[in-house]
């Protein structure tokens, strides 16, 4: 009888053991699965994206990726993909990004273009069609969360040199920029002015690159400080 309950102890014991190393084991495959330490960013736009007349360091993009790996740290990676060309309108960076056939897996997803609608003066009505089809597209390759995704302000060239300061350039760039934040505003996306830092322009000409038009390394390192807050919220919330 003793031989009988030592070795019904001994069974529960081992199960005990067994049932207790299998949850661990399940937890720590849990917390390895939703750990998350390498994020994806898409930017898309024009020549701002792409920083015409400035280093490929410099560009806000960039700018943007070092500034989250100072933040989060060395044990995380961020991956940059852009897709950008000076003088694209909205219907051309639609056409490349089809043609791209990405997949909809980015943290996070910038979207800054319109300029070259205005300076090419392609009618607003383009725009005003075109545009949210692009910030869906942006919200789609965002993993499909609007949550992920950064539209940002068109920046306002009429102060630069090449502007020479002139209103109906500024009258124009409101006119785009007013339309992208309603719109924003009313799906609840994030929108980012960084239109006033590049209205300093003729006052500060540190914020124009040698080009007389584009913005500067200098520009482009205040975009990321509007936009570094908002990058770290969203990609936190996928830590």
């Amino acid at each position: 009888m003793k031989k009988i309950l030592y070795l019904v102890v001994c069974l529960t014991l081992t199960y005990i053991g067994c049932h207790t190393q299998q949850l661990e084991e399940n937890n720590t495959k849990d917390i390895d699965e939703e750990l998350q330490t390498t994020f994806k960013i898409l930017a898309l736009g024009d020549s701002y994206t792409i920083g015409q007349s400035v280093c490929e360091s410099c560009k806000f993009p960039e700018q943007l990726k070092e500034q989250l790996a100072n933040y989060f740290g060395k044990d995380y990676q961020f991956e940059l993909k852009v897709i950008a060309k000076t003088g694209w309108t909205t219907t051309n960076l639609i056409s490349a990004i089809e043609e791209e056939n990405l997949e909809d897996s980015f943290d996070l997803v910038t979207l800054l273009i319109g300029v070259n609608n205005q300076y090419q003066k392609k009618p607003f009505s383009i725009y005003e069609d075109e545009f949210p089809k692009l910030v869906n597209k942006s919200i789609n390759l965002g993993k499909k969360d609007k949550n992920n995704c950064i539209v940002i302000s068109i920046p306002d060239y009429a102060y630069t040199p090449f502007g020479n300061g002139y209103e109906s350039i500024s009258l124009d760039i409101d006119k785009y920029n007013n339309f992208a934040e309603n719109y924003c505003t009313s799906k609840d996306i994030t929108y980012v002015n960084i239109t006033t830092i590049t209205r300093l322009g003729l006052d500060q000409p540190e914020l124009v690159a040698s080009d007389g038009l584009h913005p500067s390394e200098i520009a482009y390192s205040k975009f990321v400080e509007l936009l570094l807050p908002h990058a770290i919220n969203k990609l936190k919330q996928r830590e």
